[in-house]
């Protein structure tokens, strides 16, 4: 997956282009776009900076984490306002050298990625490098039979896989999964409060704070 999204960069932001799904993204703009009022935000598997750009507009700082290099020298020509961006490249599993005590985390369209298993070590890392109480919002995707891409399979620990093609014709498996509001408000449940899960047509919306 890290070799996908890495050979992927150029061309990621064009799956935000599909006509059908204008009114969900428009939507999730403008909530990004007041989420984060004055906070000092930890942004993990930022991309290519694109939801970057949205949760800059309210918030005072970010520090903006990546595996992937090639992503990364996207993002850092983006224009984001007044707010203080900082893209560092990280692995989101240990967060090594992520130090500080942010008020509050953000990640778009990872969640999906992680494995199952490996769910409840992520949000500890993640928490570790957040300040008490702190507000985080996450984004993804729905799964909608003839939008998107096909499960392909899924493995004994029911994760799903998608086999995508680039433009150059390579073809790459990747775990992607599509869990309900109930298996996310699970999966938090013994490591947030105030958990609230809101469904689009195309994409899912988790506003919680940490425990």
């Amino acid at each position: 997956m890290i070799d996908y999204y890495a050979q992927r960069a150029a061309e990621y932001e064009r799956i935000y282009a599909k006509p059908e799904r204008q009114a969900d993204l428009l939507a999730m703009k403008q909530f990004l776009s007041s989420a984060f009022s004055d906070d000092h935000l930890l942004e993990i598997a930022c991309g290519t900076g694109y939801w970057t750009q949205f949760i800059a507009k309210p918030a005072t700082a970010i520090l903006a984490t990546d595996f992937n290099s090639e992503v990364i020298d996207i993002a850092q020509r983006k224009d984001f306002g007044t707010c203080r961006v900082q893209f560092v490249r990280a692995d989101a599993y240990s967060l090594d050298g992520i130090t500080g005590c942010h008020t509050a985390g953000f990640h778009g369209f990872w969640w999906s990625h992680i494995p199952v298993a490996k769910i409840g070590g992520f949000l500890s890392v993640f928490h570790a490098r957040l300040s008490p109480d702190a507000k985080v919002v996450m984004i993804d995707n729905a799964y909608l039979e003839g939008s998107s891409t096909p499960i392909s399979r899924r493995d004994s620990d029911g994760n799903t896989y998608q086999v995508r093609k680039l433009e150059d014709g390579s073809e790459h498996e990747v775990l992607k999964n599509f869990p309900s509001d109930k298996e996310v408000q699970k999966a938090l449940s013994a490591h947030a409060a105030e958990i609230s899960v809101r469904s689009l047509e195309y994409y899912w919306i988790a506003e919680y704070r940490k425990r």
